[in-house]
């Protein structure tokens, strides 16, 4: 009998969970690895079985839109990397931001998020829910503050939103005190674990009630995926999937599933990987004389460090950000006199990224906006790679010493 999950360690489950090569699971697919089901439609056995599959009174396959045997595999996987009851995989990581403010809010109702989450989150939180949904959001100005965070909570309030650490100033939110706020209120919790992933935390052991995913950055890996995950409990997903996800139908393909199954073996190496070298880049920056701010919860003088050190004490993960001397001309100056980092919009991939959060991924902000979350115009966000630290410390180097 194959043993439960929650007796396997993360690198296990990473490999295994879903589908196994041994014998007791091989008549899933008889394969070594989950093969790639390329199939929009499933046969029926019979006109009454496919009436049980349809009505939901038996599992089974019957269309690309709702469901796939190689989507399946990779569900299941993050779930149980995520210790969640069910996963659902999306289109995109966005797409997963949308269809539960879609799912879960509607017209007249609230929700409560801060500035510290990712640019395009907010613009569809503060800018296209309010216009197009008639969802109201309700501001946290001091994410760091608990009781900012109840004030905010109203008898309208459908979820509370975090995600930490936040892109790109890596604040980290206290998920364990902010989750019996929102439980005291019968709210739900939305954390977005993107940049930490289940191998560095996992935000549902604090008392969170769902977690997105950007499966496009670290837990992909590679550049080459675009995908999403909601995890949460058995109840949620399948609502989701019956309410709303089958009438949007952007779900995540099977290729796409199978490739983020194929990099998700490798996501424990690799997230240690990026932690150990972006230590090093964080100390080399922290002593710069031309940097005159470092982002990183690994360091000491970071405002939520002791907390960041409960959170996630195996790594705080590949993403951090800087600040140059110069304002935009100086992170010009520095980002285009890099020879081995590229400039790019992304984060999470095996290479190391440079971005300029202030024109690139947070542009839909005002200045003062910006200038409220940490944003600032000499800001560059550094996701570390897996190169070697003495590569990545060298072309920051050279570039810095452009400025």
């Amino acid at each position: 009998m194959e043993a439960e999950q929650k007796e396997w360690g993360e690198g296990t489950i990473a490999l295994h969970t879903g589908y196994s090569p041994v014998p007791l699971d091989m008549t899933r697919f008889r394969s070594f690895v989950p093969p790639i089901i390329q199939s929009s439609v499933y046969p029926f056995e019979s006109v009454a079985h496919g009436a049980r599959v349809l009505q939901h009174l038996e599992p089974g396959y019957y269309y690309g839109r709702m469901n796939n045997p190689t989507v399946d595999v990779l569900q299941e996987r993050l779930a149980a990397l995520e210790g969640g009851e069910r996963a659902l995989a999306t289109a995109s990581g966005m797409h997963g931001v949308f269809a539960l403010t879609n799912h879960l809010a509607k017209v007249g109702d609230e929700v409560v998020t801060s500035h510290m989450i990712y640019g395009e989150a907010y613009k569809l939180l503060f800018q296209l829910a309010p216009e197009r949904l008639g969802i109201t959001p309700r501001f946290v100005e001091n994410p760091a503050d608990l009781e900012d965070w109840e004030r905010q909570i109203t008898p309208r309030t459908r979820f509370v939103w975090a995600e930490t650490p936040s892109n790109p100033t890596m604040f980290v939110t206290d998920i364990a005190g902010l989750s019996e706020i929102t439980r005291a209120h019968n709210v739900p919790l939305i954390v977005d674990n993107t940049l930490a992933t289940p191998c560095l935390f996992r935000p549902l052991e604090l008392g969170a009630d769902i977690v997105l995913l950007s499966l496009t950055k670290f837990v992909a890996g590679n550049g080459a995926v675009v995908g999403g995950a909601v995890i949460g409990s058995e109840e949620l997903i399948e609502d989701i999937l019956a309410r709303t996800l089958g009438y949007i139908g952007a779900t995540m393909s099977p290729f796409d599933a199978w490739v983020t199954l194929m990099s998700i073996e490798t996501l424990p190496m690799r997230m240690a990987r990026h932690s150990r070298n972006a230590e090093r880049v964080v100390a080399y920056l922290a002593q710069h004389p031309k940097v005159t701010r470092v982002n990183y919860p690994g360091l000491p003088d970071h405002p939520q460090h002791e907390l960041a050190k409960r959170q996630m004490p195996d790594g705080c993960g590949g993403m951090m950000s800087f600040v140059v001397e110069g304002g935009t001309d100086g992170a010009t100056t520095v980002m285009e006199s890099f020879q081995m980092i590229p400039i790019a919009v992304t984060f999470g991939t095996s290479r190391t990224i440079a971005t300029h959060p202030a024109s690139h991924t947070h542009w839909p902000m005002t200045p003062e906006e910006r200038e409220a979350a940490g944003i600032y115009d000499g800001l560059i966000r550094l996701s570390v790679g897996l190169e070697e630290p003495e590569d990545i410390i060298a072309d920051l180097e050279q570039a810095l010493d452009k400025l």
